[in-house]
């Protein structure tokens, strides 16, 4: 369970700092919600987050440069391939 206390909560540039995030850090720096990233990163997901995980143990961290990649890939045209206007 997330601890919902204001000692936990992360600020962007704090996240930065470091090359692997945890799940926390990786969803503040992509302004999701952890448990979207738990889902997705879950064994046997139906919906997989986008971005692959590196397991060090039983620790999920996410690599910084690959959060940078998907958000560069994103298009935002709501995924249909038009533009939003």
């Amino acid at each position: 369970m997330i601890d919902p206390s204001p000692k936990r909560l992360l600020s962007v540039q704090a996240v930065t700092v470091k090359r692997l995030l945890s799940v926390e850090e990786a969803a503040t720096y992509l302004g999701l919600s952890p448990r979207t990233i738990y889902n997705g990163v879950a064994p046997g997901s139906k919906n997989p987050f986008p971005v692959k995980a590196k397991r060090i143990g039983k620790l999920v961290r996410f690599d910084i440069r690959d959060l940078d990649k998907f958000c560069d890939g994103l298009t935002g045209d709501g995924g249909n391939g038009e533009s939003q206007e």
